[in-house]
């Protein structure tokens, strides 16, 4: 889709760069860019405390960036998004707001072999502390979820399931409406890891009723250091505040303090307001995207990269699921992943290498690390080749 290019300035910047990290972080377009520096020239003042015009502007514009998500995922009120800094700030505050106070010794809290270290380590201490069992869902040798397996581990001790939708290093996409189902059939509350989807997919949280959504604005193309955490009304009214001070407090005396009511209750103190609209114009660029035709034009590139990568002798590529998302990581016999992608960086060609933040699931595949292409709609064929070209290369060079 070479015309979405045009919306990016980085590419005008660096017009030699092929950006093949989109998992990592996505791009800006300059919708976005003009948001967050329209705010701090015209609109800068915080939040829900001035009575003054600037301040409510800036108030207005945060809360309709609230209804605009809550419209975009289809929640049921305005008052199930919760702003956070990110997936790993959303995923921690249900750990220690939700589930901290309902486990006990004994319990069980069930998530993938193929999670993110983000959703891993909050459950994991979490299981620690109160002692609990972390149950882990393994997969299959192509980096599917085996559907058996996850079936057997549901029990009436499972206290919450945390599933990925897609997986950031082997691109598979979980079955999550089927598995949140499941899960439900037994009372057990389920988070989805929507970090890798939300740019990609239309989420309707209704539809999957899934009890937590989770997802980061740098990953769909708004600031760093923003993010959501779709909840259940019920749920999130039943949290005590993660974090407690300024803005989430209805009232306070040396003796007690009372919690304002959503959404304000959890989130304390002055928010990232900039990324915040920043995230309000992301979603407008994506709502302006034809996603079905970048959906095609993702499944073709992605296609198109499997079946180059595998044209190279020594190249096996890690996690062919048959549902996979754009995202592509493989290794290369007798040459270290770190080696690869700095030779990749020299010929301007931006990808990743290393665990992925997913170590247990380089411990299954038996290997140290991988490199990983992602891919967005503003990449092409060209590209590919261009990768595949560059790795031709380093090959040769290592074989001296």
């Amino acid at each position: 889709m070479p015309s979405i290019k045009s919306h990016f300035p980085i590419f005008k910047a660096h017009p030699d760069l092929i950006y093949l990290d989109n998992a990592a972080t996505t791009q800006k377009p300059q919708i976005v860019i003009d948001a967050i520096t329209h705010f701090y020239t015209h609109q800068n003042a915080n939040i829900h405390r001035g009575i003054y015009q600037l301040a409510a502007q800036a108030s207005q514009a945060y809360e309709n960036t609230r209804t605009k998500l809550q419209k975009w995922l289809n929640a049921a009120s305005r008052k199930e998004i919760i702003f956070t800094k990110g997936t790993t700030e959303a995923i921690n505050l249900v750990a220690q707001s939700f589930l901290m106070p309902r486990l006990q010794k004994g319990d069980e809290v069930l998530i993938s072999q193929m999670e993110h270290h983000a959703n891993l380590i909050p459950w994991q201490l979490a299981c620690q502390q109160k002692g609990a069992i972390l149950k882990v869902i393994p997969i299959t040798p192509t980096g599917s979820i085996n559907q058996a397996a996850f079936e057997q581990l549901l029990n009436k001790k499972t206290k919450l399931l945390a599933i990925t939708h897609i997986s950031n290093t082997l691109g598979t996409i979980n079955p999550i409406k089927k598995m949140i189902t499941k899960a439900q059939e037994k009372d057990i509350p389920v988070l989805v890891d929507g970090a890798q989807s939300i740019a990609h997919y239309e989420i309707d949280v209704r539809d999957l009723e899934a009890d937590f959504f989770v997802f980061s604005g740098h990953k769909m193309y708004a600031a760093t250091g923003i993010g959501v955490l779709y909840g259940k009304k019920k749920w999130l009214e039943s949290m005590t505040p993660y974090q407690v001070g300024g803005g989430m407090i209805r009232a306070v005396n040396f003796e007690t303090t009372i919690a304002a009511p959503l959404p304000q209750k959890l989130e304390a103190g002055t928010p990232h307001i900039a990324g915040v609209l920043s995230l309000s114009k992301a979603v407008d660029f994506l709502q302006n995207l034809d996603q079905k035709a970048a959906r095609k034009h993702l499944q073709e590139l992605t296609n198109y990269a499997h079946q180059r990568l595998q044209s190279i002798k020594g190249v096996n590529i890690i996690g062919q699921a048959p549902e996979k998302s754009a995202i592509v990581s493989f290794v290369i016999d007798q040459i270290h992943p770190h080696d690869i992608a700095s030779f990749l960086g020299q010929a301007q060609i931006a990808t990743r290498a290393g665990h992925h933040c997913t170590q247990p699931l380089m411990e299954y595949f038996q290997i140290p690390a991988t490199i990983r292409a992602s891919f967005a709609p503003y990449n092409s064929f060209e590209d590919v080749d261009r990768l595949v070209e560059t790795l031709v290369e380093t090959q040769a060079f290592f074989a001296g």
